[in-house]
């Protein structure tokens, strides 16, 4: 009998970092000790509005709600999106035909990699940046450019050396984050031009991921506010981090009518309709007042200060005007790199920073700090990292 052997296209990827960490995380509070306190991914620990559950419990009580759905969602929760759009980023969107509901933004990477990238095409990735979209890339066999963000450059990219690329005619599609993970920095209107005014000149189909806009930032923008956007650009959003809803995996992509068809002839034969309680409590979500984010982001603050005190504890320097659920600090030049860092105070401490390399090489000499748990715990994380003489 022949050895089975796997697909080549998984050769080219790994199992996804905090897959295989909290795996060992998992081990270690097996085997006993204290129980690791986790600063590593960023999922939030709050709950959503009551509002929101209680849409949930209301609709799954119903006999009708438990049949298949529509693959582009209700057409009530497309509309709730269209009226956030508006009232947050005065961006108008056809709700029947510009927002296709997602089971998360990180399955619409994929989706709209396999609508837009054949074998071959090259498609432009931040680095530091979200690692899905280098690995999704890989398997669908698109050719990968790195684009430099650099602590030198604020983050953002360099138009000049973009520009300079001898290919960068022939790129197809390019990934951008605002605000972006891992670094905190927030786009200015002058950047999101930017970006659109590069993609309209080289026909590159820009994509902006933008889960982040609502925590502890105080102007949330959207790349299609910039005019003319909808020619070339599309947006995830989420309702992860900003509605405190990781788990229950609700997401859109945005963008123009025939872009959105594409993607859906690909959704529609991956994935099913979202189970319609989860709708209906997504629609709820998205009307939450402004308070709702604003006692969220309170809380987020205080336990931002705990990770400033962790950064300074351990040297590391940090731009204080990062937004978003994590803090990003570059260590200590006596450091011989981030794991240096991290994997002492794991092993000793049992406190899980994420290291900065699983980013990209540029974030090989930075950590990041989740502020994804309660500020007594990011207290006692301090404590413990002190304590062992970290």
């Amino acid at each position: 009998m022949k050895d089975i052997k796997p697909a080549d296209r998984i050769s080219h990827v790994e199992e996804y970092y905090f897959s295989r960490k909290l795996k060992e995380i998992a081990k270690m509070n097996q085997d006993g000790g204290r129980p690791v306190i986790s600063l590593g991914i960023g999922g939030p620990d709050f709950k959503p509005s009551p509002e929101t559950i209680m849409a949930l419990i209301e609709d799954v009580m119903r006999p009708d709600s438990h049949s298949y759905q529509s693959y582009v969602g209700l057409p009530e929760l497309r509309k709730a999106w269209s009226e956030f759009y508006k009232k947050w980023y005065d961006v108008e969107l056809e709700a029947a035909s510009e927002i296709l509901p997602l089971i998360g933004s990180k399955e619409g990477i994929m989706h709209v990699s396999m609508a837009f990238l054949n074998p071959g095409d090259k498609v432009l990735v931040p680095d530091p940046g979200y690692p899905t979209y280098s690995s999704v890339s890989k398997l669908v066999g698109a050719e990968i450019i790195k684009y430099d963000l650099t602590y030198e450059n604020n983050w953002e990219p360099d138009f000049e050396a973009l520009e300079k690329m001898p290919d960068v005619d022939e790129v197809k599609l390019m990934w951008v984050n605002y605000p972006h993970m891992p670094t905190g920095h927030c786009a200015s209107r002058e950047l999101l031009q930017k970006i659109v005014d590069f993609g309209c000149r080289h026909n590159i189909v820009i994509i902006n991921d933008n889960p982040y806009s609502f925590i502890l930032n105080d102007e949330p923008m959207s790349i299609l506010q910039v005019p003319g956007a909808k020619d070339i650009c599309m947006e995830f959003n989420s309702m992860s981090k900003s509605h405190s809803m990781a788990g229950w995996r609700q997401g859109i992509v945005a963008g123009k009518k025939e872009f959105i068809d594409w993607i859906l002839r690909v959704k529609s034969n991956v994935d099913s309709g979202m189970f319609r309680p989860m709708m209906k409590a997504a629609i709820a979500a998205l009307n939450n007042p402004s308070d709702y984010y604003k006692r969220q982001n309170e809380a987020y603050q205080v336990r931002r200060i705990a990770a400033e005190q962790i950064m300074l504890h351990l040297g590391c320097e940090f731009d204080p005007d990062q937004r978003g659920l994590f803090l990003w600090g570059r260590i200590p030049n006596s450091a011989e790199n981030c794991e240096a860092v991290t994997e002492p105070i794991l092993q000793k401490a049992r406190v899980f920073i994420t290291p900065g390399f699983i980013f990209g090489k540029n974030g090989e000499r930075f950590i990041r700090i989740s502020l994804c748990a309660p500020f007594e715990k990011m207290q006692e994380a301090l404590l413990r990292i002190q304590s062992v003489g970290l």
